[in-house]
């Protein structure tokens, strides 16, 4: 397995862009599976889950392919393919894999999908994915590791989220497009990814109304065509680049950004003491000193659904609070299981006490240069982070994690002045 190595402490500072968003790119292939004619996407980023991604269309008939000139992926229905059935093999890796279980049963009215895979950052279940297509008129059924869902059509229906789930939200939308007759789901998920798939779909000629909020209506329609889309940025990347400005005590722009989603960390970020600028240019993040805990005052976060605190820069905001004066508390209420990181940053001097879903971080602290492991993918950047703030050499063992979701992250790290280096296993630090 690969490693960075990591010489530090360093200051980001400079201008990066952000990448296209992973978790909106990932529904927005899965979308292709509804048409047969061309789906033309920008901005999609070249990480290890999109390329998974990319293997199941094949295997279920859909032909990928990239033009580099203009940094786009076209889909098109190439051939029969295994239509109906995702294998065990092409989704162990990837929960986002599930995404295929709406719009297979939505246009064929037959699916097969292996349960998920992933990250190990807590049990993540589907139960809310089945229910919403069992409320569409399917009958569901889980045998050996698959789901088998089957319709002869599905028929719109009102159904209420037990809770907020992005993928969930997402697979309800894309079953219930060719769904006959009207649709209301309740209590969804409000995440940007959300908004960004709706938009998608309805350029294919969908009728959805209300993503963004807690009731989406979607008038089923008899088929779609193909659209061009642009994948929105990548909140969760951009956010980790901001942090990591304040915590080494750098100054970073982030470009092609969105402020507004970024909102939560920004309002935070502001709170603690970082230095915020919003422009035409970007966002500008600078901490307000470079010494140790120059500035920064610790603060509580807790985890949120949208448009709360996002869970997935929790790891990153853990490793900024050991460079803050005073004691915070962190509170992750979406998913059990995800302080995994917490062990590891106290091997670099963290003081991190860990009790059930709190972490209380006492700063600051110097961070020392470690030999550390990562757990899942946002644990991931908070150990770089973390290597890059640290005096001396710091080994992230297990990257694979972290290409699941950042795009050539060591390049970015190196064009804002870090001093990072991808190893392969073999080779000693």
């Amino acid at each position: 397995m690969e490693r960075f190595h990591i010489a530090g402490p360093t200051p980001l500072i400079g201008r990066v862009s952000a990448s296209g968003a992973k978790n909106a790119a990932l529904p927005a292939l899965a979308a292709s599976l509804l048409t047969d004619e061309p789906l033309t996407l920008y901005r999609v980023p070249r990480v290890r889950d999109l390329r998974t991604m990319r293997r199941l269309l094949d295997h279920l008939g859909v032909g990928c392919d990239e033009a580099a000139e203009t940094a786009s992926l076209v889909l098109r229905r190439a051939r029969p393919g295994s239509l109906n059935d995702a294998p065990y093999e092409l989704v162990k890796t990837m929960r986002a894999g599930v995404l295929v279980l709406g719009p297979l049963l939505g246009r064929y009215g037959f699916a097969r999908v292996s349960l998920p895979g992933g990250c190990a950052i807590g049990v993540r279940p589907i139960d809310q994915h089945l229910k919403g297509l069992a409320a569409l008129g399917a009958d569901v059924r889980l045998e050996h590791g698959y789901v088998e869902a089957r319709a002869s059509r599905l028929t719109g229906a009102r159904f209420r989220f037990d809770l907020p789930t992005v993928t969930g939200t997402e697979n309800l939308l894309l079953a219930a497009c060719l769904a006959q007759g009207t649709t209301v789901l309740d209590n969804c998920a409000r995440e940007p990814e959300v908004v960004d798939l709706a938009r998608l779909l309805n350029a294919m000629g969908a009728r959805i109304a209300g993503a963004g909020g807690d009731s989406i209506v979607v008038e089923g329609v008899g088929e779609l065509g193909g659209a061009t889309h642009t994948v929105i940025p990548d909140r969760i990347e951009g956010g980790t680049y901001l942090i990591g400005a304040a915590l080494t005590g750098g100054d970073v722009l982030l470009e092609q950004a969105s402020a507004a989603d970024l909102a939560p960390l920004l309002d935070k970020l502001a709170e603690i003491g970082v230095e915020i600028e919003v422009s035409p240019a970007g966002i500008r993040a600078r901490a307000p000193g470079g010494d140790l805990g120059g500035g920064l005052a610790a603060r509580d976060v807790d985890t949120a659904p949208h448009p709360g605190f996002p869970t997935d820069l929790q790891a990153q905001y853990m490793a900024l609070m050991t460079r803050a004066e005073g004691t915070s508390t962190i509170r992750e209420t979406v998913f059990e299981n995800r302080f995994q990181h917490a062990p590891e940053l106290a091997r670099m001097g963290a003081d991190v006490l860990v009790d059930g879903g709190s972490a209380r971080v006492t700063g600051p602290t110097p961070l020392a240069g470690a030999a550390v492991m990562a757990t899942d993918l946002r644990a991931s950047a908070c150990l770089v982070l973390a290597g890059i703030a640290a005096h001396g050499e710091t080994v992230v063992d297990r990257i694979y994690h972290l290409d699941r979701g950042y795009e050539g992250m060591e390049l970015k790290l190196q064009g804002l002045g870090a001093r990072v280096e991808r190893l392969p296993a073999s080779q000693d630090a």
